[in-house]
């Protein structure tokens, strides 16, 4: 692994809304694991999937729904939601909704 430099961002002045789509932006990529930060617009939603990698949802701005193995949860701002590898998921945007994912290795 290559020397990490820090980096600082301002979150607000990234967040943007595709008129009724879904727009994500990269903020880093390392071995020890990604982030993003994805914006979804009032309405749009993400269909049930899994993922091989543990997973946090650390919900910015707005409303939505989490759908955890078929539970749905609330999510608003401030809220801090960990998923376990393979754990079926959907989400949809009540409001406009940011949220940061972070993805570890499996």
């Amino acid at each position: 692994m290559s020397e990490l430099e820090s980096i600082v961002l301002d979150l607000e002045t990234m967040i943007e809304f595709a008129g009724g789509g879904i727009v994500s932006k990269t903020l880093i990529e390392q071995d020890f694991g990604d982030v993003s930060l994805f914006m979804m617009a009032k309405g749009q939603s993400m269909s049930e999937h899994t993922s091989s990698h543990p997973a946090v949802v650390h919900v910015l701005k707005g409303e939505g729904i989490v759908q955890l193995a078929g539970v749905d949860h609330v999510a608003k701002p401030g809220n801090w939601i960990f998923m376990p590898p393979h754990l079926p998921h959907a989400l949809e945007a009540t409001e406009d909704f940011v949220f940061l994912l972070t993805l570890f290795p499996e």
